[in-house]
């Protein structure tokens, strides 16, 4: 869920000029309600996903390294 909420970030914000940094900066709590979690499940999905080297998340700012790993985790998670 938490993948697919990211992916509509993408989807309808699109990219900072890095090519990587989402162009909306979101709270925690504000991803996780959007993508009907709790927050500590949230938190917890985002951290594995940065162990994963999926994303990193810096405060409010998410830095997608592996777009094609998150849209993986969208289609069979």
């Amino acid at each position: 869920r938490l993948a697919d909420a990211i992916i509509a970030l993408v989807d309808n914000y699109g990219y900072e000029d890095d090519g990587e940094t989402l162009k909306i900066y979101m709270a925690r709590e504000d991803l996780a309600n959007l993508s009907n979690m709790t927050t500590s499940n949230a938190i917890r999905t985002l951290s594995s996903f940065c162990q994963e080297h999926i994303l990193t998340v810096d405060g409010r700012r998410i830095k997608i390294l592996n777009p094609e790993a998150l849209r993986n985790i969208s289609k069979f998670g």
